[in-house]
Formats: structure tokens, sequence, C-alpha cells
């Protein structure tokens, strides 16, 4: 039995719908369940085999200002979760972001790697894996996450080139999207994998589609794809701009490509191109 909490969020849903089309028992909690307060947890009596936190505040503009919830969320949260899996006997697997990074590096960021996160959102995320790890969990740290639910950078930009002649998106910040279809499916392949007997630790591994591009790429990619497709109805110019012409609340890292080569060890994967993935999910939009 798996518990998603937070499965009413992106990955959350695309979880539940393929834990269902597999006949896979699970129980999926959203709001209604109080990550902050242990004992809203433990009113859960099943027996779980798995606990995937989903959950968290992902805003990163408004965590400058909304620090203490953002903590309670990404911090208290998680480790609330981890003990509770822990004296369960359930094993846990939890998302964290390529946000625990500052953007310093120029090669693809390894697990290992040290963190330096440089917003409020990165700083909760980097300090709610100790509570994870410190209890023998499994984080997956992504980036760029988009999907059929929720708002997310694809949908967005979707939207606005069908309503704008032109639009103007980031050139200098460089990282690697992800599919949330792609992300779902690598959970259950890992969870599947351990209880299987498979030799995988518990700890931290990164998991994105492949390729490190900047969001101007992404976005020019999107609107050629878009458009072969029949889901943009109109033309529209992307036009490449700085960072610091399009200022935000929280500081982005400038590079936050994952390395990816521990997950494809570990569970013997072949991940799919960027380009591939965001293909699949606009022809699914499309209807195609």
């Amino acid at each position: 039995m798996y518990w998603i909490i937070g499965n009413q969020g992106m990955l959350g849903q695309e979880l539940s719908h393929l834990f269902g089309a597999e006949g896979i028992a699970y129980i999926g909690t959203d709001k209604e369940v109080d990550i902050t307060k242990p004992e809203t947890l433990v009113k859960q009596r099943q027996p779980f085999d798995w606990v995937i936190n989903c959950a968290g505040y992902t805003a990163v503009d408004n965590a400058e200002d909304d620090k203490a919830l953002c903590r309670k969320l990404n911090v208290d949260g998680p480790d609330n979760i981890a003990a509770f899996a822990q004296t369960s006997g359930a094993k846990m697997l939890h998302i964290s972001t390529d946000y625990v990074f500052s953007g310093a590096h120029t090669t693809p960021y390894r697990e290992e790697d040290p963190t330096d996160p440089i917003g409020v959102y990165g700083q909760t995320k980097r300090d709610g894996e100790q509570g994870v790890l410190k209890r023998n969990g499994f984080i997956i740290r992504t980036s760029w996450l988009y999907g059929q639910y929720g708002k997310n950078f694809v949908n967005t930009m979707l939207r606005l080139m069908n309503e704008r002649d032109s639009v103007s998106v980031v050139h200098d910040q460089r990282g690697s999207p992800t599919y949330a279809h792609d992300l779902a499916a690598v959970i259950h392949t890992l969870t599947k994998t351990v209880d299987a007997g498979g030799a995988i630790s518990p700890g931290i591994y990164h998991y994105t589609n492949e390729g490190g591009i900047t969001w101007y790429d992404f976005a020019a990619e999107i609107f050629r794809l878009g458009r072969e497709l029949r889901v943009l109805k109109r033309d529209c110019t992307i036009r490449p701009c700085a960072t610091s012409e399009y200022p935000t609340k929280a500081v982005r890292p400038a590079y936050s490509v994952l390395d990816t080569s521990k997950i494809k060890r570990t569970l013997a994967l072949t991940i799919p191109d960027w380009k591939i993935s965001l293909k699949q999910y606009l022809t699914v939009r499309s209807g195609q």
C-alpha cells in the first residue's frame, strides 16, 4: 500500500493516475492532512509500504516574504513524515529540487556536491532533506517540472503564445526540463525495484529529462512543436532577454543542470531527451 501525500499537485496527480492504471493499492491525501502536525499523520492507520511526499511550499518568490510557512511545509513537514514512516515501518520517498544549489557550477551537479542555496525556497528544501536522510529515506531531486496538472512553464507559454504577438524569455538561466509523467514512472520503478530486493540504498538521486538548455530554448521548442501539433493557433515571436530584464523577488540559479548518472546506473534507466518528452506531452494536449 502506498500513501501519496500531496496527491492534488502536479506530480501527485500523475502518480495517482499511474498507480490507478497499474492496479496498485494507494491512498492519496492533500490539504486534509496537515503535514506540519505529526498528530494528523498518525490518524492514517493503514499499514503502508511506502509514503511518497509530493507536498510542499513551491511559490519561490512568495517564500522570500513567507519564510515561516515555507519552513513549516518544507522542513517540518518532511521531518514529520519521515518520522511517521520510520515508526510505522514504511519506506519514504521525498521530492526535492535543483534550487538546493546556487547555480555557480558550469557542469552538472552531482548528488554529493555541496548544497549552497541562494533563496528561502532552496534553503528550506535543503534543510528538509536532512530529516529524510537521517531516517534512511529516499530523495529524488528534480527540476523545471511540467505536466498536465497545475501551473507550469509549458502551460503558461502556450497560453501567452496564443494571446500575444511576442513573448520575452530569459536566455541566461540553464537547466533541464522534466515531464511529470516521466518522473512518476521513475518513482514507480524505484519503489518496485526496492520492494523486489534490488540493491538500492536510501539517499539522494537526481532525475530530469536529458539535456541542459535555457528557458529561451525551452520556449522556442514549445512554440515550434505547438504550431506543428496545432496546439498553438497563431504566430508569436519568441525574444531572448537577460535575467536582469525580468527581475523577480527570489534569485534563480543561473545553472542548475543535474547529473542523472547515478539513477541511470542504479535502475538501468534510459532517460528520454527533453524534446521527446515535450513532444509527448504536447501530443497529449493536442488530442492526437
